[in-house]
């Protein structure tokens, strides 16, 4: 029998009612069915099998026996296991998400929900590293011209960099998708499954452009495989093969894919743009998140208050 089979078959059994594992397995199938993309689901999906494997390692598996102090033990074995305070904070974003949804599906009679009582574990605001451009610049360098190869990749860093997309939207570019002359580019289905457009330069263009050159298939993606392996979808490994690849030969450190869409945010704050319209072409409902990826320096800020100081700025 399926998991969906016997989530309802279950439903009239009292006992069974409250099975973790039953309900993980529902609301992931309310999820798929509102439509979620499908890298949250799999989000969704590792971060609650990360619980169920601590339910499992302490004997629970009814939605009853988890109380607060359970969710804070629950925590606290992330930590001890290695888990950073991001990868905590997201186990915990998934586990409520779970519990909400669950108290709104069942209305459990006499039930209250544990996780109203447990605040959500601190994540450190530090800014993070972007990828630097003269590490750009190497790799782009490394790449051998008039060759499928090279001229794709260099296309791919010119513009994930320019675009500050993230590399599951990134893939998801459809040649449809690209406006060549004016350089816009149509994400479908960003974060959220809101679409947006984005943008690339002339440098960028132009390298799209010699990489084109090359395609003789009949893929609709924008980045695909070497035509010796069938021209399909470049997928997240190949971008990640195509990162280590051009770092070993520039002989620079690897940047991760996060790295190009840090730079692009620093870069485009840096060169005069809002926030608010950075948040936007970043694909952020607000700007909060956005203060991690703006590692300013002090240069940065002396350069600020030396264009917009309020005694040099008036007339006194």
């Amino acid at each position: 029998m399926s998991l969906t089979a016997q989530t309802h078959r279950t439903l009239s059994v009292s006992k069974v009612d409250e099975y973790i594992l039953i309900w993980i397995e529902a609301f992931l199938i309310d999820r798929k069915a509102r439509g979620v993309a499908k890298g949250t689901l799999m989000f969704y999906s590792q971060k609650l099998r990360q619980f169920t494997d601590f339910c499992d390692g302490q004997i629970v598996s009814d939605i009853g026996q988890i109380t607060p102090t359970f969710i804070r033990e629950f925590m606290l074995y992330l930590e001890e296991t290695g888990h950073n305070p991001g990868g905590r904070h997201a186990a915990f974003r998934s586990l409520r998400a779970f519990l909400l949804w669950y108290e709104d599906e069942v209305e459990p009679e006499g039930w209250r929900n544990p996780i109203s009582k447990v605040k959500a574990p601190r994540v450190p605001m530090e800014p993070l590293e972007p990828v630097a451009f003269e590490t750009v610049t190497a790799m782009i360098k490394a790449c051998p011209r008039d060759t499928f190869t090279g001229d794709r990749d260099a296309a791919i860093l010119l513009c994930l960099l320019d675009t500050g997309a993230r590399a599951s939207e990134f893939l998801s570019i459809n040649l449809e998708d690209i406006n060549q002359a004016r350089g816009d580019v149509f994400i479908r289905q960003g974060k959220g499954s809101k679409p947006r457009t984005v943008y690339i330069g002339k440098q960028s263009k132009r390298a799209l452009r010699r990489y084109l050159k090359h395609r003789k298939d009949n893929s609709p993606a924008l980045w695909v495989t070497h035509p010796r392996f069938g021209s399909e979808r470049l997928g997240y490994d190949g971008l990640r093969g195509v990162m280590t690849r051009r770092a070993d030969s520039a002989n620079v450190e690897v940047p991760s894919l996060h790295d190009f869409r840090r730079a692009f945010a620093l870069s485009m704050l840096r060169n005069g743009t809002d926030i608010f319209t950075l948040a936007k072409l970043m694909g952020h409902e607000g700007i909060t998140v956005l203060q991690r990826y703006l590692k300013q320096t002090d240069q940065d800020t002396e350069e600020a208050h030396r264009r917009a100081g309020p005694v040099d700025n008036a007339d006194l």
